[in-house]
């Protein structure tokens, strides 16, 4: 038990549960992505493609890992294409699930928890997280200003990764 991942998600949505436009972020607010940097700085992220894709590059300071289908290569990022192979890598901290909707889809089954930046502004969007309050449970609000409120959920009962 003692060498148990620690996975949580860290996402940004609106009220309606969107979280991309276009493969872009729909909202540009820097608390958040100070919220952002201060939580995943020094930690591992685990990303899509389309999300790395997105974002252009690997962000400094993180292990970033990018879970894809496809055989690429990426100057900068491990690749896996399967969220068990997480296991086989060494880790330090926590690991934390940055999106897209699929990624998120396949690993909150497994993540302890979600750090939540919930929006107070609707927005347009094609992509949206996955339904997860059946299985996680707020915890407490940590953060909130004008624009947003952070909140940590814990799932109620964490998968295994095997």
């Amino acid at each position: 038990m003692g060498n148990e991942l620690k996975i949580h998600a860290i996402v940004a949505m609106d009220p309606s549960q969107v979280i991309g436009y276009g493969n872009e972020l729909p909202w540009h607010l820097p608390e958040d992505l100070k919220q952002f940097k201060q939580r995943t700085t020094g930690h591992t992220i685990i990303m899509g493609r389309k999300t790395f894709d997105s974002i252009g590059r690997p962000l400094p300071n993180r292990r970033n890992i990018v879970l894809t289908r496809q055989a690429i290569n990426i100057s900068g990022v491990e690749v896996i294409h399967d969220l068990c192979e997480l296991r086989e890598l060494k880790h330090n901290g926590t690991l934390f699930i940055i999106g897209g909707a699929e990624i998120y889809r396949l690993a909150l089954p497994y993540c302890h928890g979600i750090y939540l930046t919930r929006l107070k502004q609707e927005y347009n969007g094609d992509v949206y997280f996955p339904d997860f309050e059946g299985n996680f449970v707020a915890k407490q609000d940590i953060f909130e200003n004008d624009d947003f409120t952070v909140t940590q959920w814990i799932n109620k009962k964490p998968q295994p990764l095997d």
